[in-house]
């Protein structure tokens, strides 16, 4: 007698199943319309010492989120249930103010269909499905070589060697440097203190070290400033006022802006340093970010999402075009968003991809923290079916996204490379990298005049 799932229904309209090769998941009862919570789970802590030494030798390791404070956390009710898709219906969420993770569906769910998130580019097991996001047709050829070139060549590669240049799949622009006038330095509100004895600065620098305030995020500034006759330390970024020692009868901390990253050109250099001494980390001259093959392969699986929703699309009456947001490569801890053009099922003229996708964002940071965030996509990439208009170039722009990536240029309309190139136009606040698709599906044509 074969086993059998567990009743389980719980108020999102979750149950649990077993399905051919996955074993246990998590599937509609009914459904369930986009951007629905379906679970909040609470977690169970690990140390990284305990999870190091015992952990991860045991089914657990399987099953564990990474925290942000480096912990290893189990995630307890439906969170350890949802299997993994290249193409997830389901975004997570990890919420250090709760400790819990929440999941919250990224499109309409239909009634029996699994819900899935995704694991990272890292698996320990081949996947059921490669590439399904509500359909279980393969994408046709037309994808000029977005598949078929990657499993057939390159698959024995080691994913951490380095891809030549010229050997990408997809050109890159390189931006021109950001934070070059003062309205554009990006700044951390940080705590600080006045130190009125000189003598005591290297005890106080010696208290940071084990005060718990040694924070990686501040190793492009300096820790002391002097100026004006007045020596004051950094502390820390956190939220929370830092506790000082006592015995120093030191003044109250106070929070100034410092800058968020270190000084890549002279001019940048003087500029931040006004606001707080920061160190200078210039590039190579010419020095672009380099691919590893795993990094590529990330690449190619966010743009197979891209291709299969923008079909999908079509296919439902919108127009092919779909924006997607994947899980960051380094550590695949971000949560994923993907949202595709409605204007023709709403009617409305601005309910672009893009926009719809940075919409999606916003609301998603704004559950996750109570003063939400002034840059939404920092740090993130953005792939896109095509060159976005210069409306959605712009949103993208005041984002803050990392890098934008797409598959089918529009000369005529577009904001990256097409009619114009916002991130390349001296005096706007922030810069961005472009990377165009080498050879772009031929199945996603729209009319050139249209603005995506």
């Amino acid at each position: 007698m074969g086993t059998s799932a567990p009743e389980h229904l719980n108020s999102s309209g979750c149950r649990i199943q077993y399905s051919q090769g996955k074993g246990r998941g998590v599937y509609a009862s009914r459904l369930i319309s986009k951007e629905t919570i379906i679970e909040i789970s609470p977690v169970l802590f690990f140390g990284p010492e305990e999870y190091e030494t015992h952990g991860k030798y045991t089914a657990l390791d399987h099953y564990t989120f990474k925290w942000k404070d480096g912990r290893m956390a189990l995630a307890l009710g439906l969170g350890s249930l949802f299997n993994h898709s290249n193409s997830p219906n389901v975004s997570y969420t990890l919420d250090t103010h709760t400790d819990s993770i929440r999941y919250k569906t990224i499109r309409d769910i239909d009634p029996d269909e699994e819900l899935c998130i995704f694991y990272g580019h890292k698996l320990w097991f081949e996947p059921v499905g490669a590439t399904e996001l509500g359909t279980d047709s393969e994408p046709d050829n037309g994808w000029g070589g977005l598949v078929e070139n990657y499993n057939q060549e390159e698959e024995a590669f080691d994913p951490d060697e380095v891809v030549e240049q010229d050997s990408l799949p997809f050109t890159r622009f390189k931006p021109p440097p950001e934070e070059e006038d003062l309205e554009s330095i990006k700044t951390v509100p940080a705590w600080v203190v006045d130190i009125p004895e000189p003598r005591h600065i290297t005890t106080l620098l010696k208290w940071l070290k084990v005060s718990g305030l040694e924070d990686p995020d501040l190793g492009h500034l300096k820790r002391i400033r002097k100026q004006d006759n007045q020596t004051t330390l950094l502390l820390s970024v956190e939220p929370v006022e830092p506790e000082l020692p006592a015995e120093f009868e030191l003044p109250s901390p106070f929070q100034i802006p410092v800058p968020s990253s270190a000084a890549l050109t002279l001019t940048s250099l003087n500029l931040k340093t006004a606001l707080w001494p920061t160190f200078y980390a210039p590039k190579r001259k010419g020095e672009m970010e380099s691919w590893s093959h795993g990094k590529v392969k990330w690449a190619r699986d966010a743009m197979q999402v891209v291709v299969a929703e923008a079909q999908r699309a079509r296919s439902e009456g919108e127009l092919p075009i779909f924006a997607f947001l994947p899980v960051s490569y380094e550590d695949g801890l971000d949560r994923t968003a993907a949202a595709r053009d409605t204007r023709n099922s709403t009617s409305h003229p601005l309910r672009h991809a893009a926009l719809n996708l940075i919409r999606m964002v916003a609301d998603l940071n704004a559950e996750e923290s109570e003063h939400g965030s002034n840059y939404l996509l920092t740090t993130k990439t953005v792939f896109l079916s095509h060159e976005p208009c210069i409306m959605c170039s712009m949103a993208l722009l005041h984002s803050r996204v990392k890098e934008v990536f797409y598959l089918t240029p529009m000369p005529k309309t577009g904001g990256c490379g097409g009619i114009a190139c916002l991130p390349m136009l001296e005096g706007v606040n922030h810069r961005f990298e472009i990377c165009v698709w080498n050879e772009p599906p031929s199945d996603l044509t729209i009319d050139e005049t249209l603005d995506a």
